[in-house]
């Protein structure tokens, strides 16, 4: 049995389960991918814009405890130990690591010791998650046997299954067929019920769909935190887009209204 530390039984108090002030994050020795950024985010869903190279995936480790901060602060569900947020915050990478020859369940389960998770409740929690993702039904399958859609989902299921406080997804739709992506949409607006969801994205339906908040990142900086409305709001039918957020979008990046270039 392990003791339980004070951040874990302490009332909760934040205001912000995220809480960035000039915050800098370099990727690689020179490159600073977060340059100086201000963002408050609580529970709810949050859709994570910008271009290739902006820096969205530098901020997503940052906030996972994977990178540490150049400069400014970072104050996570109140500023609990590194060792007590890494068992309240779920994970998905763009790319994930896992041993081909483990069972969805195994896999699972093994995410879920290494966050620390009671023994008693992991078989539980596992179920659940896999039950979430739409896999119960591959549970006992090796991972080497799944299709790529599906190991994105057996993704979801381990960031998920510690019922995590803070939920970063970095591009978790890749690979997902039309009907699976509308199912993570609503377990996702599920989820923002009682945890801080941040995903990552360039699919704009699925901000548009499921985020009640859109923060626009671009070279490091923040351009725009807001509605999905507000979002749309700010493009006209000149700008660069097919629906009104991707024409908001490419207005708020300063793209020019009609030229349509890469």
């Amino acid at each position: 049995m392990r003791a339980v530390e004070a951040a874990e039984v302490a009332p909760t108090t934040y205001a912000w389960e995220i809480q960035a002030e000039g915050l800098k994050v370099r990727a690689g020795r020179r490159k600073m991918a977060v340059d100086g950024l201000d963002l408050s985010l609580g529970k709810g869903v949050h859709g994570l814009l910008g271009p290739n190279g902006a820096g969205k995936t530098t901020l997503i480790r940052a906030l996972a405890t994977v990178l540490r901060p150049a400069s400014g602060t970072l104050t996570l569900l109140g500023g609990a130990g590194q060792r007590a947020l890494r068992r309240r915050i779920g994970y998905l990478p763009q790319n994930f690591g896992y041993y081909k020859r483990f069972t969805v369940r195994e896999f699972v389960e093994y995410m879920a010791w290494l966050k620390e998770m009671a023994k008693a409740d992991i078989p539980g929690a596992v179920q659940r998650a896999v039950e979430r993702v739409g896999l119960a039904d591959r549970a006992d399958d090796r991972m080497k046997t799944l299709s790529g859609g599906m190991v994105r989902r057996v993704g979801i299921a381990q960031a998920i299954v510690n019922d995590p406080d803070i939920l970063l997804l970095d591009e978790p739709t890749a690979g997902l067929d039309p009907a699976q992506r509308v199912r993570f949409r609503e377990l996702v607006q599920e989820l923002g019920h009682d945890s801080c969801v941040l995903i990552s994205t360039h699919l704009v339906e699925d901000v548009a769909t499921a985020c009640t908040d859109v923060v626009l990142f671009a070279e490091g900086k923040l351009v725009f935190q807001g509605s999905p409305d507000a979002l749309a709001a700010a493009g006209t039918p000149e700008h660069v887009g097919d629906s009104p957020i991707e024409r908001g979008y490419s207005a708020l990046l300063n793209h020019e209204p009609g030229t349509g270039a890469w």
